[in-house]
């Protein structure tokens, strides 16, 4: 199946844009999210090089952001860049659990492959299948209890578009292979 960003961009604006304020929009070597300020009048999600995968992620971050946090650029979060030591690379993982099972949740609606990302390349990563195991368990913990709100919609209008099952089945999701 192709995967057009311009279709992800077009899905996003159409579901959030009215009542959120928000944009998902190509951007240049590194992802950001950008609150409105005088110079843009509505919050910008931006993706890097056109990548699928770089938007579905930075959506997921967003879709984990509270509203005090969407007038913080990237959220407010801590962000240390690639080459983190293996402490630092833990303190990572525990905060990309709940984007990257939403991300892996989107990708699976959009009939995408999905890879866990410890996002430090040159640094020391350890032993990542803690991390992807605790995804998965983020993973079943939505499939049991449901997914939040806008997660729910952006999912649900994925699997229209790409014409996958619209309900979260586990049998699709499998923390060897990502």
């Amino acid at each position: 199946m192709e995967h057009d960003y311009h279709d992800l961009i077009n899905i996003f604006n159409r579901c959030f844009y009215a009542d959120y304020n928000t944009k998902l929009e190509k951007g240049g070597d590194e992802p950001i999210y950008l609150p409105a300020d005088a110079n843009r009048t509505y919050h910008s999600i931006q993706f890097a090089h056109g990548y699928y995968s770089s938007a579905l992620h930075e959506i997921a971050h967003w879709l984990v952001a509270g509203r005090s946090r969407w007038h913080l650029e990237d959220f407010g979060y801590w962000y240390q860049p690639d080459g983190r030591s293996e402490q630092q690379q833990r303190l990572f993982e525990q905060v990309e659990v709940k984007p990257q099972a939403i991300e892996w949740i989107l990708s699976v609606a959009a009939g995408k492959r999905f890879f866990a990302s410890a996002d430090n390349l040159n640094g020391e990563a350890g032993d990542s299948r803690p991390f992807k195991r605790a995804v998965y368990a983020q993973v079943c913990h939505y499939a049991e209890n449901g997914l939040p709100k806008r997660a729910e919609t952006l999912r649900q209008a994925l699997c229209q578009f790409y014409g996958t099952e619209n309900r979260i089945d586990l049998s699709y999701f499998d923390p060897d292979r990502i």
